[in-house]
């Protein structure tokens, strides 16, 4: 080992001064070969005909409010796979890296870091012949103090100016939950988390209100967002309705998450507007097993139970007899499902169109992991970016319409015979979809909210 490398542990803060950003820190991998660094905002553009692009870093973990605009020449565009198997097509740049005394230059991938632990990955390209990792031990270069972070981004604690706006779901470490108070945090919103199970009503004709525990009257909300978990449906919708009783914007109505989870009923109103979906059978006894088979096609065929959610409860059976087997067990344990034909050419893909508002701002393909039959980021498929098509587009808009969501996560299947419907989603996940896209679908979800209760952000 050359004596004169210099020794790293598993995290350290580097600094990158092209980019006038003091200080970030950064996971060292040596299993990885390219770095990366946490962008939004991403944009191309030429300088003197010579391509470059301007992106923004949020360089502090958790914190979307402090905010570094940069430029750099691009050097090049590489398809990155990242630890969470999203594949992406990405920019890399060429600046100075800095840790401790010692600077050089580096390249650099752009993306969306926010779902990762750190805003930098530091790889083994950047490492080679001047760094030795100790993956036991952290900052051997040095530590940097909340204090002293606060200087180098001049940090002031500014006092919320916007809207009131409550985040109604379970858990306020998910992703999802974590985003939307940050974006709406940044864009000067006074943010409010309430986990459901501790909120209850007074209904009263005059006056209803919801209390939070401990005796507190949340009579002071603009909007809410509701983000609720399917086990949670029955109780999370009755407190949507109060809220809406009370005069509050709810970004999803209470009868639109109702209805949304209700697959059946979802599937109906989806055909009765027009909308394809695959041929889908459904039936109380099981003595009709064997004419449900016959009429979705036969084997394959998919058995979804009505109650699942993120791909649990969907089965794939590959022959009748496999079919016939599911059903007979589903039906046994009393719940309800529904058959529904396979389709084939689809390998093992489908499409998440994002809708916010009368519009799709973003959209993915995901891919299931080799051996399985569905596309489940959650499950370990991957997740890439994908431009719909028109008709694609068309029928996510027309589908969230059609469920009464302002909000939503359109699945969509292709086929031989076109786009089919499998699903909408009234709260859709964001990790995936930021992820791979890079947009800021977090801040367009409070954007929304804005228009709705024509609120302008001032700015100076």
């Amino acid at each position: 080992m050359s004596s004169n490398k210099m020794l790293v542990g598993a995290e350290e803060w580097c600094r990158f001064p092209d980019l006038t950003i003091p200080a970030v820190k950064a996971r060292v991998d040596s299993g990885a070969k390219t770095s990366s660094l946490h962008a939004i905002n991403i944009e191309p553009f030429k300088r003197a005909g010579v391509p470059w692009v301007r992106f923004d870093v949020c360089p502090l973990q958790h914190n979307r409010k402090t905010v570094v605009h940069c430029e750099a020449p691009i050097v090049d565009q590489r398809r990155v796979k990242s630890s969470s198997a999203i594949s992406e097509k990405r920019y890399v740049i060429r600046t100075t890296l800095g840790v401790a005394d010692s600077s050089w230059e580096i390249e650099l991938t752009l993306t969306d870091r926010d779902a990762m632990g750190y805003r930098m990955l530091l790889g083994r390209e950047a490492m080679a012949g001047r760094i030795v990792v100790d993956p036991s031990a952290s900052f051997c270069t040095g530590q940097i103090s909340d204090e002293a972070l606060k200087g180098m981004y001049l940090i002031k604690k500014q006092p919320p100016s916007g809207l009131r706006i409550a985040l109604l779901a379970s858990d306020p470490n998910l992703y999802s939950n974590r985003r939307l108070i940050e974006a709406g945090e940044q864009r000067g919103h006074e943010m409010v988390f309430l986990n459901i199970k501790h909120c209850y009503m007074k209904m009263d004709a005059t006056q209803p209100e919801v209390h939070y525990r401990g005796g507190k009257v949340l009579d002071t909300l603009d909007a809410v967002i509701p983000r609720i978990r399917p086990s949670m449906t029955f109780y999370g919708c009755a407190l949507v309705r109060q809220f809406e009783s009370m005069g509050v914007y709810c970004l999803n109505t209470a009868a639109a998450i109702t209805q949304s989870r209700d697959k059946l009923h979802s599937l109906q109103l989806l055909l009765e507007s027009g909308i394809q979906i695959p041929i889908t059978g459904f039936a109380n006894s099981p003595l009709e097993t064997d004419e449900l088979i016959s009429m979705v096609g036969g084997a394959p065929l998919i058995v979804k139970l009505l109650e699942g959610t993120q791909g649990k409860g969907v089965v794939l059976a590959e022959t009748n007899k496999a079919a016939e087997s599911v059903v007979n067990a589903f039906k046994s344990l009393k719940a309800n499902i529904l058959v529904q034909e396979f389709i084939k050419e689809a390998d093992g893909k489908d499409i998440r169109c994002f809708v916010v508002g009368n519009k799709v701002v973003s959209a993915i393909q995901r891919e299931a992991e080799p051996g399985e039959f569905r596309a489940n980021i959650h499950q370990g498929g991957t997740a890439s970016v994908i431009r719909p098509t028109a008709e694609e587009k068309r029928i996510a808009v027309q589908a969230a319409k059609c469920m009464g969501l302002s909000v939503a996560g359109v699945d969509i299947i292709r086929s031989s015979k076109g786009p089919l419907l499998l699903e909408v989603n009234s709260s859709p996940g964001l990790e995936g979809i930021e992820g791979a896209t890079g947009k800021d679908i977090a801040g367009m979800m409070l954007e929304a909210i804005e228009r709705k209760l024509r609120w302008k952000r001032h700015t100076t």
